[in-house]
This record gives structure tokens, C-alpha cells and sequence, in this order.
């Protein structure tokens, strides 16, 4: 395997795990609050770090393992459902900023 593949994998790996932790912290901290404001802004801002670890999910899927058919659509699919989830997190969390 080319360095580059291990620096790739790792970067990627690193990200993912990091979105994902930041995932977990956003969700608890929302549960928890009880203001309307807060709530919406700790949504959005889930919602945008679930789309960057599926888009990076999808970057795992595409360029570290060889092109399978399957592989493809799987990423695919991440890839958009990473792409919503991020442009609804943005276009929500300039919502509720906005909100006074």
C-alpha cells in the first residue's frame, strides 16, 4: 500500500471519528437544553457534523477500496445524504441565529 493511501486512510479515519464524537456531544447537549433558540442551534449544528462524517464516509468508500459496483452506489448514496444533511444544518443554523 503507497504512503499516500495510509496518510489518506488516516486523515479520513481521524475525521470520522472526530464528526462522529462531535455528533454524540451536540445530540447530548441538546437533549438536555430546554430553551427553543438553543435547541435549534445545537440541531443544526448536529446536523452539519453528520454530513461532513457521511461525506467523509463516502470518501472512504471511493477512494480506498477498488471500484466495486456496490462500493460506488454506497458511496453514492452517502455522499448525498452527507450533502443534505450539511445544507439543512447551514441553512437552519442561519435560521436560528437569526432569531432573536
Amino acid at each position: 500500500m503507497p504512503i499516500e493511501n495510509v496518510v489518506l486512510q488516516w486523515v479520513l479515519s481521524i475525521g470520522v471519528i472526530a464528526s462522529l464524537a462531535a455528533t454524540v456531544y451536540y445530540s447530548l447537549r441538546y437533549r438536555r437544553s430546554a430553551d427553543l433558540k438553543t435547541r435549534g442551534l445545537l440541531s443544526a449544528r448536529m446536523n452539519i457534523v453528520m454530513g461532513i462524517m457521511l461525506i467523509l464516509l463516502a470518501l472512504i468508500q471511493m477512494l480506498l477500496f477498488t471500484g466495486s459496483t456496490i462500493r460506488v452506489i454506497v458511496g453514492a448514496v452517502f455522499l448525498l445524504l452527507g450533502l443534505f444533511n450539511l445544507f439543512a444544518g447551514l441553512r437552519n443554523h442561519s435560521v436560528y441565529r437569526s432569531l432573536k
